[in-house]
């Protein structure tokens, strides 16, 4: 089975500091790596946002993800990785455990939030359900 590697990013320091992260030690990346966005659509239904302005947010938060994996994937392509873009819907911490484990990734790279480790065990984060809920290893930056 060929190695996978797995790279959810968002837009913010965390994901910027694992981009760097990756560049800089890509030697040990010479795999083909997956650059994940996952748009959260979900979170627009509990805000007070009218119907009729849904469809056009959505739209706008998809082509802005877009926008923002292609200028990632194309800052790590420059740099000599393998990586292919792929973005996806749904809730990041699920959709991202899903991928990994479903499409038998061999390893997960992803940024941890410095939100507090107090925060993170009362609430949870996307990196911390990642590193619990996937079968594979999982790189924290």
């Amino acid at each position: 089975m060929a190695i996978k590697v797995l790279a959810p990013i968002c837009d913010g320091n965390t994901s910027k500091a694992t981009i760097q992260a990756l560049i800089d030690h890509k030697d040990q990346f010479n795999v083909p790596i997956t650059l994940l966005h996952v748009v959260n659509l979900d979170k627009m239904e509990y805000r007070m946002i009218p119907d009729f302005q849904i469809d056009m947010i959505r739209q706008y938060a998809m082509k802005s993800g877009e926008k923002f994996l292609t200028e990632q994937t194309t800052v790590l392509q420059k740099a000599g990785l393998d990586v292919t873009p792929r973005l996806e819907t749904g809730s990041p911490r699920d959709t991202i455990c899903t991928i990994a484990n479903e499409e038998h990734y061999s390893m997960v790279v992803i940024g941890r939030h410095s939100s507090g480790e107090i925060r993170d065990v009362l609430f949870g984060s996307v990196s911390n359900h990642v590193l619990h809920g996937v079968k594979c290893p999982v790189l924290l930056f």
